[in-house]
């Protein structure tokens, strides 16, 4: 094939249908960056859809790397990015067993891992930090996968460029902040090096968009956004509420960065993985990160977000991908605004679900203080404050009094509710 395709001419070498590989002739100055060997169908003991088969394995170039989407995101693959991996690294065992099985099936573009772990409380497991990265540069090297972590600072940085780490990624915690950000971008300062920008942990598309605006400007290489949803209060059957309005409104703000989906996070569930990465390829998203774990049910961190290698395969086997490019009424238009008030619908029954959670409570506690459920003076304290804050907000004082009434009926039932089970409970015991 080297011999065949003139030198600097890019062609598409695909190994199996589902996945293809880009290769390039370097011209007789420079190292190859593979050796191909190409069979026919007929004679031959491979499966059919094989169409070619690596024969050599050289350690990785940075030419070889530089035909990565995630190098450039203008090569259009047939299929979703995936970036792949477990939540943590763990071991070198557990690595080991995944790398294999993600490049065997030649389906990963990019394979992650969490080295430096930024956890909500305190003792629970925080990644191997700068030991595993040895771990992912013999990955990067044995496997031929390209390679991505998290960073949170300039010291996480330096250690990963001196380890040769190919793409990096901001998490959502230091979103938050523009000096953190600010910092990460100083410290890849010119490296060209591509970055990917996770959402803020809260709902705010003014401060992810400044985010990804403070790398591009600064570090000079391909910027990619990462929705992996938003932190809400109250019950809710996500992990992180998807909140996809927020997606549409960066895509319709800068269409030209290319934006990836984190299931594992918004689901922080098994069963929820597969709807999730659905609705992200609906809405026009290049690709996906998912989780994977040999035995996920011992994984340190995240077990109930993570996969098989088997299960993730089967995942993505099952998402149908859109072929068509969203219009225009779907970015800004009429479905877009359907798609914001889909959202806060979301949001407020999450709300109002937590108000009730909060009336159960309050029963229970007039229940055993000997307190009458209906209490008229805080009612006229909720009617007049309530009426106050809705007109502020323009909102009609007969549609206010009609909701207020209708909460205030359903909050009576669940406190009368909440005492009657306490009693019954004193009864049986």
């Amino acid at each position: 094939l080297q011999a065949a395709v003139p030198s600097g001419v890019l062609v598409r070498v695909q190994f199996r249908v589902l996945h293809t590989r880009f290769f390039q002739n370097p011209g007789p100055d420079r190292e190859p960056v593979g050796a191909f060997c190409c069979y026919s169908k007929t004679g031959s003991s491979l499966e059919a859809h094989y169409l070619c088969h690596v024969v050599t394995r050289q350690p990785v170039s940075a030419e070889h790397l530089s035909l990565n989407p995630f190098l450039h995101p203008e090569l259009q693959t047939p299929g979703p990015l995936l970036v792949a991996g477990p939540c943590s690294a763990e071991s070198k065992d557990q690595m080991w067993s995944v790398a294999q099985a993600l490049q065997a099936s030649g389906r990963v573009h990019l394979f992650r891992a969490g080295l430096w772990k930024p956890r909500t409380r305190p003792n629970a497991f925080e990644g191997l930090g700068s030991e595993a990265l040895a771990w992912m540069s013999e990955i990067r090297r044995e496997f031929g996968l390209a390679v991505t972590t998290e960073v949170a600072n300039t010291e996480h940085v330096e250690a990963c460029l001196k380890a040769g780490i190919d793409v990096l990624w901001i998490g959502a915690r230091t979103t938050v902040s523009p000096f953190a950000v600010q910092e990460i971008a100083n410290a890849l300062r010119g490296t060209g090096i591509p970055v990917l920008v996770k959402n803020p942990m809260h709902a705010d598309l003014k401060l992810w968009l400044g985010a990804l605006e403070r790398v591009e400007a600064t570090v000079g290489g391909p910027v990619w956004a990462l929705h992996r949803g938003f932190s809400s209060y109250g019950p809710s059957d996500f992990r992180n509420a998807p909140m996809w309005e927020i997606p549409i409104g960066l895509r319709a703000a800068r269409p030209d960065i290319p934006v990836l989906c984190d299931p594992s996070h918004i689901a922080g569930r098994r069963d929820l993985l597969a709807p999730v990465a659905q609705k992200a390829l609906d809405l026009g998203m290049r690709g996906v990160m998912l989780e994977t774990h040999p035995n996920p049910d011992c994984a340190l961190s995240d077990k109930d977000q993570q996969i098989t290698p088997e299960a993730l395969f089967a995942l993505m086997d099952s998402l149908s991908v859109r072929t068509e490019e969203l219009d225009e009424d779907q970015i800004t238009g009429l479905s877009a605004l359907r798609l914001q008030m889909d959202s806060v619908d979301e949001q407020l029954i999450e709300l109002l679900a937590s108000r009730m959670a909060l009336a159960e409570e309050i029963g229970r506690m007039k229940g055993d203080r000997g307190i009458t459920i209906l209490q008229l003076n805080r009612w006229r304290e909720v009617f007049a404050t309530r009426s106050d804050w809705a007109q502020a907000c323009g909102l009609g004082l007969d549609f206010i009094e009609k909701v207020l009434e209708q909460v205030h009926k359903e909050s009576i039932r669940v406190q009368t509710q909440a005492v009657s089970s306490k009693k019954d409970s004193l009864k049986n015991n």
